[in-house]
């Protein structure tokens, strides 16, 4: 019997080993759709980048899980990828089957709006030819996703179970496996982006000159600053009407001759003025005559 599912739905699996198969119907213009597989841990990681099954590695190391060459049917174009679940290591909780366009196509516009009659049917692998377990009309919600999960192979008590859930990225598959954990090459991430532009030239910073004291320029719209002009000194006061005018300073006066004198003091009336001071020059070759009885030659 065959379940078609709605977004969110699950149903139990009775299968010890599954075939979950994409099929979507070609056209002009209709991208094709890759499928791959992430077996995701309890805490919703990968356990290694080796848990990722897709068109560059195809085959898990356990070889319980793989993936299938696309194929042509009546029906249109088909992905798939198959699971043994009874041998799974019981750390691995979940199988998730997700849907991505390529690199070309993405970088041509295009989102999984544009592929058509994309669902996902679950098949008992241990059955040939057998009826689908389940199928799910994957719908995107935005309009703007390039990978999308359309569904899940998870764990319940001793049995498995399947979910429809049809959640898409608008990062293309990268997107979509970084967010289970997985490490993306930086050379792989770019491919397809646009480039970034070069950034500007920056010219080379020279070196800072050492301060120096620069002097002052006049403005040449500024007139150079006259210095102010210094104010006439006034005149001496006159002394008031009646009273003896001051003397005008005199030079200074040589002392009284053979008596020291002040130097603001004149001479006295009468007495002999002061000669020049060269008429004063002792005669080195003067000698005083014998004076006395005792100087008398015998």
């Amino acid at each position: 019997m065959t379940h078609a599912m709605l977004k969110g739905a699950n149903v139990p699996l009775d299968a010890t080993a599954v075939r979950a198969v994409l099929r979507w119907t070609p056209g002009p213009g209709i991208p094709d759709v890759d499928a791959s597989a992430l077996l995701v841990g309890a805490d919703g990681l990968v356990r290694s980048d080796e848990d990722f099954v897709f068109y560059n590695q195809v085959r898990h190391p356990s070889g319980l899980v793989r993936k299938l060459s696309m194929k042509r049917v009546p029906e249109g174009l088909t992905d798939t990828v198959v699971a043994d679940l009874s041998s799974l290591d019981a750390s691995v909780d979940r199988i998730v089957i997700a849907a991505s366009l390529d690199d070309e196509a993405i970088a041509e516009g295009a989102t999984c709006q544009d592929v058509r009659d994309l669902r996902i049917l679950l098949y008992n692998a241990t059955v040939a030819g057998g009826e689908p377990l389940a199928v799910f009309d994957v719908r995107p919600d935005t309009g703007e996703e390039t990978a999308i999960i359309c569904g899940e192979v998870y764990r319940r008590g001793e049995g498995w179970k399947f979910r429809a859930v049809g959640q898409g990225y608008p990062t293309g598959l990268i997107g979509l496996a970084t967010q289970f954990g997985i490490s993306v090459d930086e050379s792989e991430a770019a491919e397809g982006a646009p480039p970034a532009a070069p950034p500007a030239a920056v010219p080379p910073r020279s070196p800072e000159p050492a301060t120096q004291a620069v002097p002052p320029t006049a403005s040449p719209t500024t007139p150079p600053a006259t210095p102010p002009a210094t104010p006439p000194s006034a005149p001496p006061a006159r002394p008031a009407y009646g009273y003896p005018h001051p003397a005008p300073p005199q030079p200074q006066a040589q002392p009284a001759y053979g008596y020291p004198q002040s130097a603001s003091t004149q001479p006295a009336y009468g007495y002999p003025q002061p000669a020049a001071a060269a008429a004063h020059a002792p005669d080195p070759n003067f000698r005083l005559p014998p004076q006395g009885p005792q100087f008398i030659r015998g």
